[in-house]
């Protein structure tokens, strides 16, 4: 079963990655995308739809007041709201509207998994679809476009102050991406990819040669720094025990 979904931003560069989020999930079905509400109303009122991702601050009807307006809606199945807003203010108006989850922008996939596993279970008897089941590819802001990045060419991303660099095995040069790394390790599975210095992230399957200091990523010997060295060394003794 697949849950049909709509997204509503206002926000062009919001309302893409979560789109780009839903056509991900196996479970989820993107129904339409807008960037208001009121186009979202008239859509709600002639199509069926179990899920809204839904922002809270936009102009001339408010994500909250087309939260109430479909909570007064005795006709028909009321959807399934996940709120999606970067004002987390809002969070206990949020539940005063039966609202399922709220997502605080900006949010990695592995939350907007975790929300929207919440909304399956509630709709279908299933176990919830779990962060295992992550998706072969992610989507980063890169200038004004949203770029579909395969995991398994990844090789390390390099993090500086307001910015990271994903190296990738296609391409010459690396992507630039307008994000902290800390986002990035929210967004990469941990059974691929591992931090192992303030500045890298590596990924495990890009490995060349290790030390108990350092790791040999092809283009780039990478030293593991103090603060990550206990999780690299358990890691490295799956493999020498």
């Amino acid at each position: 079963m697949n849950l049909k979904c709509i997204a509503v931003d206002d926000e062009p560069l919001a309302l893409e990655m979560v789109s780009g989020f839903i056509l991900q999930t196996s479970f989820l079905s993107l129904e339409g995308k807008f960037e208001n509400a009121i186009e979202a109303l008239g859509f709600i009122n002639n199509n069926k739809v179990d899920l809204i991702f839904l922002d809270i601050q936009m102009p001339d009807l408010s994500g909250m007041e087309l939260a109430r307006v479909l909570e007064g809606n005795k006709i028909g199945k009321k959807p399934k709201i996940i709120f999606t807003t970067a004002y987390n203010q809002f969070a206990i108006e949020g539940y005063k509207v039966d609202a399922l989850d709220y997502l605080l922008k900006p949010f990695s996939y592995e939350e907007f998994l975790k929300a929207s596993s919440k909304a399956y279970s509630q709709y279908a008897s299933a176990p919830s679809i779990t962060a295992e089941e992550l998706p072969e590819y992610i989507f980063l802001k890169v200038e004004y476009q949203l770029v579909k990045v395969v995991l398994k060419d990844i090789i390390f991303v390099e993090g500086y102050k307001d910015y990271v660099k994903v190296h990738l095995n296609n391409r010459p040069l690396p992507l630039i991406s307008l994000t902290s790394l800390k986002n990035m390790e929210d967004l990469l599975p941990e059974r691929q990819f591992m931090r192992i210095h303030r500045s890298y992230i590596i990924s495990l399957d890009h490995i060349l040669s290790v030390t108990r200091n350092t790791v040999n990523m092809g283009p780039l010997t990478i030293a593991v720094s103090d603060n990550y060295k206990e999780n690299f060394l358990a890691f490295m003794n799956k493999w020498t025990n």
